[in-house]
């Protein structure tokens, strides 16, 4: 890198965003808030895509994140100052026009900054010849090395589209030590600790399970990875900033939106079933001992589609009879629509209770959604017809809301091409271009077997409880599928947890996984199970196939379901 950071052998890198939308004074909170030598940001989610698509419909010049603009206004001069360099993906779908903003903003605060970006990743001209369709967005999923380039440039910004959420942080630190291609030990421990941070204040105690342990989680900090030259790091934030930095608040975040063992990037693939955590000291988490491999042959692609036009009406069903009440409505609504719907699906959320002191203690949710590929199909004529029930239906009814007339939904899917038909290019400060090749080693991903497991408990009195007694968890979404990382803390209870939540006792606890492909994945370092269930949202989150599209709180429903747990564990 042309500018060295402070210490030689340790890289601190921050981060200021995890999603499009996150805390926007967070890049000024991270830069004044104490020593860094790279501040990173992640803006990109498989539904922000969709967004920066429907925006560059609208004005070509647009597709990347306003947000990080406006950022960037306020913070310039004070990252300059302190010599803090900046990487983003804020460029989502046109990092070029993002970088060329970027230094008019520059101009216009008479400041000197060298920006550079990466491209190479949109791939949405070539999808069609490529197998990939006709989406409206086809990104693949680049690494870190154009990033590398960017800064051995002199780059003070550098701002990508659609690279891993990790590369962001990845790049930097292969840039300081000089990493080569092949150094995958140390690669992967760079993406673990990336992945760690890349969701920002969820690895300080955001959407934490066991959340009424921390002293203050007001206002969490954001989070800093100190990586070292051998890929090992230390996970930490500013002193005297909200939330924690704790081995489970790390491993909360750890198990956030993964699949199997192996981590697939690429530039790496990452063994997730070696990773080594430890509490080094108040807020710093110490993770050693990560494997890499070389990466798969194939780049990931994000790929969406508008999928049609949606719209939904909400029903409040209160008192007695509140299954007649939802079979009438249903009934009605149905036979009175001119035209059927391409898809039309009901959902009755039993929130009553009986004998209730609250009139919305007394209510039960009626949800009617309805999907099609033509708008008036789902607007006026589905609104219209909704709406009259009000005086003609079920003994009090009522809406939450009158429905509109209807908006496009997308679509997510993911897809596969060969690393060597994608091109990646870094465009330096000055101009010109340095072209990255692909990985020249590869490796095709496979399935790690089963490791071996502890013995189980003896037999011994047990209580019905909830999980959650014992047990964290942290869910997400990948597309269509839903991923819920369940751990626990103490071997006895990974004795007890390994053997007892298995794929049949998921869909027992989980009915709505049931009819559904459910694989689990046994991280005994982590003392931790990964399931992935496979088409529980749909098309993916723009869909919204489901109430929580995102499988947020799929994990914290889990942990709500009783279960016999041996006394001494629940102690």
């Amino acid at each position: 890198m042309s500018k060295l950071a402070a210490d030689p052998d340790v890289i601190r890198i921050g981060n200021c965003s995890g999603f499009y939308g996150d805390r926007l004074s967070a890049m000024r909170e991270m830069l004044e808030g104490g020593q860094l030598d790279v501040l990173t940001g992640d803006y990109l989610a498989e539904l922000t895509m969709l967004i920066l698509g429907r925006d560059r419909m609208k004005d070509p010049s647009l597709g990347y994140a306003k947000t990080f603009v406006k950022q960037i206004e306020d913070c310039l001069g004070l990252a300059l100052e302190r010599n803090v360099q900046i990487v983003a993906n804020a460029g989502g779908l046109n990092p070029a026009g993002l970088a060329e903003k970027l230094r008019k903003v520059a101009a216009d605060l008479g400041l000197d900054a060298k920006i550079a970006h990466v491209e190479g990743d949109d791939l949405l001209s070539r999808a069609s010849e490529l197998g990939l369709g006709s989406p409206l967005t086809a990104n693949a999923y680049l690494g870190a090395w154009g990033i590398v380039e960017c800064l051995n440039g002199g780059a003070d910004i550098v701002v990508t589209g659609r690279v891993t959420d990790a590369s962001v942080i990845v790049g930097p630190a292969a840039a300081h030590f000089g990493w080569g291609r092949t150094d995958y030990g140390a690669l992967a421990g760079a993406v673990v600790a990336g992945h760690v941070i890349e969701c920002s204040t969820q690895a300080t105690g955001g959407n934490y399970a066991f959340f009424t342990e921390l002293a203050d989680l007001g206002r969490p900090g954001f989070p800093i990875a100190e990586i070292r030259r051998d890929g090992s790091s230390v996970i930490t934030k500013h002193e005297g900033t909200g939330g924690a930095v704790t081995v489970d608040t790390v491993e909360a975040q750890l198990m956030y939106e993964i699949q199997g063992a192996r981590y697939a990037g690429p530039d790496v693939t990452t063994r997730l079933d070696t990773i080594r955590l430890t509490q080094e000291a108040p807020d710093r988490v110490l993770i050693t001992g990560v494997v890499g491999e070389a990466p798969p042959p194939q780049l990931k692609v994000s790929l969406n589609t508008l999928g049609g036009f949606r719209n939904e009406m909400e029903f409040i069903l209160t008192g007695l009879d509140i299954e007649a009440k939802a079979a009438l409505a249903q009934r009605q609504l149905e036979s009175w629509l001119p035209v059927r719907p391409a898809e039309l699906e009901w959902t009755l959320a039993r929130l009553d209770r009986p004998d209730a002191d609250t009139e919305e203690q007394a209510s039960a949710l009626l949800r009617c959604v309805v999907r099609d590929p033509d708008p008036n199909k789902v607007g006026r004529a589905f609104s219209s017809v909704a709406v009259e029930l009000a005086l003609a239906s079920y003994p009090g009814c009522s809406f939450t809301a009158v429905p509109g007339n209807g908006s496009p939904y997308g679509v997510y899917t993911p897809g596969f091409v060969d690393a060597t038909e994608v091109p990646h290019t870094a465009v330096l400060a000055d101009g010109s271009r340095i072209e990255i090749a692909p990985a020249a080693e590869t490796k095709a991903l496979e399935d790690v077997s089963v490791p071996d497991l502890p013995e189980p408990l003896p037999a011994s009195e047990t209580r019905r409880a909830p999980l959650g007694a014992v047990a964290l968890a942290r869910s997400g979404d990948k597309g269509g599928d839903a991923n819920i990382g369940v751990w626990v803390r103490t071997d006895e209870q990974w004795r007890w947890l390994v053997h007892t939540l298995t794929v049949d006792r998921i869909k027992e606890l989980l009915p709505e996984a049931a009819p559904l492909t459910v694989t689990r994945h046994v991280l005994p370092n982590l003392r931790a199970v990964n399931f992935i269930i496979s088409g529980l949202l749909g098309k993916g989150v723009a869909h919204q196939a489901r109430f929580d599209p995102q499988a947020k709180g799929l994990g914290e429903w889990l942990r709500s379901r009783h279960l016999d747990i041996p006394v001494e564990l629940l102690s």
